[in-house]
C-alpha cells in the first residue's frame, strides 16, 4: 500500500503563488505517472496536472502557462509550483499515483 502526504496548501492573495509538496512512500517511485487533481463542491475531480518518470509533463488548459509540475525521484516527491493564482483555482488539490492511490487532499484558497 503506498502513502501519499501532501503539504504546502493555504491562503494567498489573488496573484500569489504557492509550492505544493506530495511525498510517496514505497519503491519504484520512478516507474509511475504522477498527477496532481482537484475538486471544488461543484465540480468532479479535474486534472491539474501530471508527470511521467521521465519527467514529461501535461497539463489542464485552465493552468498552462502558470503552474509547473515537477518531480525528484531520488526523494520520491512530486511538486506543484502554482504562480499567478486566481481565485478559481481555489479547490482541494490531491496528489495521485498512477490514479491508483491517493492523498488526503491539501486546500488552496485564492482570496483577497
Amino acid at each position: 500500500q503506498v502513502q501519499l502526504v501532501e503539504s504546502g496548501g493555504g491562503l494567498v492573495q489573488p496573484g500569489g503563488s504557492l509550492r505544493l509538496s506530495c511525498t510517496a512512500s514505497g519503491s519504484n517511485f520512478g516507474l509511475f505517472v504522477m498527477g496532481w487533481y482537484r475538486k471544488t463542491p461543484k465540480k468532479q475531480r479535474d486534472l491539474v496536472a501530471s508527470i511521467t518518470g521521465g519527467g514529461q509533463a501535461n497539463y489542464g488548459d485552465s493552468v498552462k502557462g502558470r503552474f509547473t509540475i515537477s518531480r525528484d525521484n531520488a526523494k520520491n516527491t512530486v511538486y506543484l509550483q502554482m504562480n499567478d493564482l486566481k481565485p478559481e483555482d481555489t479547490a482541494v488539490y490531491y496528489c495521485s499515483e498512477d490514479r491508483v492511490f491517493w492523498g488526503q487532499g491539501t486546500q488552496v484558497t485564492v482570496s483577497s
